[in-house]
């Protein structure tokens, strides 16, 4: 029969995981948030996230058809969102029942693994609409050539596969183990394999996050520049600085739903791999679980982006609820994070060469 005091505390020692490993150490510390915490907001988010993101996959598949890159990358990025939601119930239940596991050693490490499958293809996908704004504003006739809706598809397609392959491993790490009653499945692996995990996760940490974040960063950085430059003839300002501050908007989301998590995380692992002070190891540890949630809070967040980046997104939903015909011819253009002002410097860039084809074009990315 479990005593009080191993119902109220988790032990920590060198593994990793949510309270899912107990090491014998002198390190005990109280959990008891983490049942209350983790329940609620993956609850919320679950809850809010396939509210959103489901509407948002019919009106993609049934309103807005056809498709330009940009719609293509939205899409698969919704898709990854509800699939993300869709991994969150048994999570729930799981920290519900104070990490009690009762589906079996296989559904728990296919859960573990939709989850961080969809939450790296949601941090890909974003970049990839990031590149893609980039290619618009900055770089528009070589934006004409790889914004093909077909090549957009093959490069989601690639994603998919991509985040797949390096999270195989993932699969062998992680299983259950049973303590007293409890069956534990655990978010990393085995106490004696945590060390060989540590390596594995940094390794994706930098190439599924660390690599996507630079890029999204420098490819931001490189439109609002593009986008403070001074523009020949009547500069429409209310244009440009609602574009600045979509850029504002995107890089906030991303920064404090994913950079939290990461680097939390990073530190909770080191913590336990090098065996810290137990006082920082407490510290660590509750900083972590706080920060957990955020990384899931992204799914509820992309469907809001949708409405508030895209004027014409914006107005064909408004247009359906009110019952209107939509104008199917642009609806693919309306889903454009940053919105080109009519005499962007894009524009000024291939007027010279073409007027007409490629500054519609460029409109449409």
């Amino acid at each position: 029969m479990a005593t009080a005091e191993s119902l109220l505390f988790t032990s920590l020692g060198p593994s990793a995981g949510p309270g899912e490993d107990e090491v014998e150490t002198n390190c005990w510390f109280n959990e008891d948030f983490k049942f209350i915490l983790l329940p609620v907001s993956y609850a919320i988010v679950f809850v809010l996230g396939l509210s959103l993101n489901a509407p948002t996959l019919w009106f993609f598949l049934f309103r807005l058809r056809p498709w330009d890159a940009t719609a293509t990358y939205m899409f698969h990025l919704a898709l990854s969102d509800t699939l993300y939601v869709l991994s969150l119930p048994t999570l729930v239940y799981y920290y519900a029942a104070r990490n009690h596991w009762p589906f079996g050693t296989r559904f728990c490490k296919f859960i573990r693994f939709l989850f961080y499958w969809n939450l790296y293809c949601s941090v890909l996908f974003l970049t990839c609409i990031s590149v893609h704004r980039y290619l618009g504003i900055c770089h528009p006739l070589r934006a004409l050539r790889w914004g093909h809706p077909r090549f957009a598809g093959l490069v989601c397609l690639a994603v998919w596969l991509v985040v797949a392959g390096c999270l195989v491993p993932n699969l062998f790490f992680v299983t259950t183990s049973i303590r007293g009653s409890t069956i534990l499945c655990h978010d990393t692996t085995l106490p004696e394999e945590f060390d060989h995990y540590v390596h594995f996760s940094s390794a994706i940490m930098g190439l599924l996050f660390g690599l996507p974040c630079l890029v999204t960063l420098v490819c931001y950085g490189l439109m609002a520049r593009r986008l403070y430059r001074p523009l020949p003839g009547a500069a429409q300002s209310s244009s440009r600085l609602r574009s600045l501050r979509t850029i504002i908007v995107v890089l906030t989301v991303f920064a404090v739903c994913f950079v939290p998590f990461h680097i939390t995380r990073t530190i909770y692992y080191l913590a336990r791999l090098l065996e810290a002070d137990c006082q920082v190891l407490n510290i660590v540890n509750v900083v972590y679980k706080v920060t957990r949630p955020l990384a899931s809070a992204n799914s509820c967040l992309d469907p809001v982006l949708y409405l508030l980046t895209g004027d014409k997104y914006r107005r064909q939903l408004r247009r359906l609820c009110s019952g209107g015909r939509l104008q199917r011819p642009t609806v693919a253009s309306s889903l454009a994070l940053v919105t080109l002002p009519e005499e962007s410097s894009c524009r000024w860039t291939v007027a010279p060469q073409d007027s007409s084809r490629p500054t519609t074009r460029a409109d449409g990315l």
